[in-house]
């Protein structure tokens, strides 16, 4: 295909996929059992965080999480008391466990209280036009509580190598427009421009057979490389093709 013929392909697909039917079967269901911002928030960043393996087994796991919170996941991470976290014992998604889940619940109080919550950072943390050193120091904040070693693997970095899948998911999630019902579009502060995909299996080999990726691994240099093509097919919303390249890899077989 030329590039022309690739954008009106992929133009094509992200209709297709960019829906309310894709949340049938995508973990964002979960931030969309909320209404406020706050809940919409921290539902879709804890979703995010445990979105690897089978999306089943996350959207069950997300389910029994938004649960263990009573439903209420900002006022549960705001006015939790130690016998609240109790509540969190037990549970496990992988590798996630209930201590890691326990920091996560107190490091984003801390958020909350005194960065003007995750909204802030990650707005207050900027670049001109990239997302990427800004998770490496959301990074920095979400640990300045004290913690264990073993909970920083589940916050990506993506100037140690790491595509950050599950954060540039998060962030679609919250800055892209929710016109078409899927993205929330709630951060007002982010331009979609800066976004980057949600670079997994699925949208890297799909990438790979498009001509719109030649690295091999799936990191931070390949999503750099992601990047750069998918913003030649448009510069101010290259993340829309992020439904195109995951449907076709999970639905389509392509």
């Amino acid at each position: 295909m030329t590039k022309s013929e690739l954008k009106v392909f992929l133009d094509e697909k992200v209709i297709q996929y960019n829906n309310p039917e894709f949340l049938e079967t995508d973990p964002i269901q979960i931030p969309h059992l909320f209404t406020s911002k706050e809940d919409i928030e921290i539902s879709a960043f804890l979703t995010a965080t445990i979105a690897w393996g089978n999306r089943k087994s996350i959207i069950n796991n997300s389910h029994k999480l938004m649960e263990r919170m009573g439903q209420s996941p900002y006022d549960f991470v705001i006015n939790h008391t130690d016998e609240n976290l109790e509540n969190l014992t037990g549970f496990v998604h992988r590798t996630f466990n209930d201590i890691d889940l326990t920091y996560f619940i107190q490091s984003l109080k801390n958020i909350y209280n005194n960065h003007n919550g995750l909204e802030g950072v990650f707005t207050t943390q900027q670049t001109k036009d990239s997302l990427q050193p800004t998770i490496s120091e959301f990074k920095k904040i979400f640990f300045e509580l004290p913690y264990e070693q073993r909970t920083t693997k589940h916050v990506s970095d993506p100037l140690k190598g790491s595509a950050a899948k599950r954060i540039n998911m998060f962030l679609r999630w919250m800055v892209r427009d929710a016109a078409t019902n899927v993205d929330f579009g709630i951060w007002k502060g982010i331009h979609p421009s800066k976004l980057s995909c949600p670079l997994d299996v699925h949208s890297g080999n799909v990438a790979r057979k498009l001509g719109l990726l030649k690295r091999k691994q799936n990191d931070a240099k390949a999503l750099a490389e992601l990047d750069q093509n998918l913003r030649k097919l448009d510069p101010m919303d290259p993340v829309k093709y992020d439904f195109a390249l995951f449907g076709l890899g999970v639905f389509e077989k392509f």
